[in-house]
């Protein structure tokens, strides 16, 4: 248990806020954008998820871009896993939410961990969409879909190009809060 409250105390309200806020914002989104794309995707027979998760998931991206610390996707993307199972919400596959929704932030925590990287670079926005979605997509195949090989190729390319222009997206978004000055200092007591 010490353990566990000494992992959160690196967490300050202000990025508590932030991470409750992002997944707050991804998961308003997701009955917008998965209906939308479901127009588009249906006829090709690709789930909906693998071109709406990098829309919806660059919100995770953006979290951690803004908490700037490790873990910060995870906790990020296991909040919108809760939520979800709580309220019963859009997207909830009951408990197997916490794995479909936490292992795109695990895997952003993990690959940004093994190669020492923090969101400082375009390309680390990319690579976390495309990593975030792409692991999203399979696991979502693995549990519920269980396509065929051709269209679920199909759908991890859907998966790479979406993840990319939302990690894209989240990066656009990082850069404007940057310019306006919104951070933990300026709001401290």
């Amino acid at each position: 248990m010490e353990r566990k409250r000494k992992m959160l105390d690196r967490y300050s309200t202000f990025d508590i806020i932030v991470i409750a806020f992002m997944a707050a914002i991804g998961l308003a989104t997701k009955p917008i954008i998965i209906p939308l794309t479901h127009m588009v995707t249906g006829p090709l027979f690709i789930p909906g998820g693998a071109v709406a998760g990098g829309f919806y998931m660059l919100w995770i991206i953006l979290s951690a871009a803004i908490v700037n610390k490790r873990g910060a996707a995870t906790i990020t993307a296991f909040t919108q896993a809760l939520i979800v199972i709580i309220t019963g919400s859009f997207g909830s596959h009951g408990m197997i939410s916490i794995f479909t929704y936490t292992l795109p932030g695990l895997m952003i925590d993990i690959v940004f961990l093994l190669f020492n990287r923090r969101f400082n670079h375009i390309l680390d926005f990319f690579a976390a969409g495309i990593i975030a979605n792409l692991s999203g997509i399979y696991l979502s195949n693995l549990f519920f879909f269980k396509l065929p090989l051709i269209p679920l190729i199909l759908s991890l390319l859907c998966g790479i190009l979406s993840g990319g222009v939302g990690g894209l997206i989240a990066y656009k978004i990082n850069e404007r809060i940057k310019i306006i000055g919104f951070n933990e200092n300026e709001y401290e007591v």
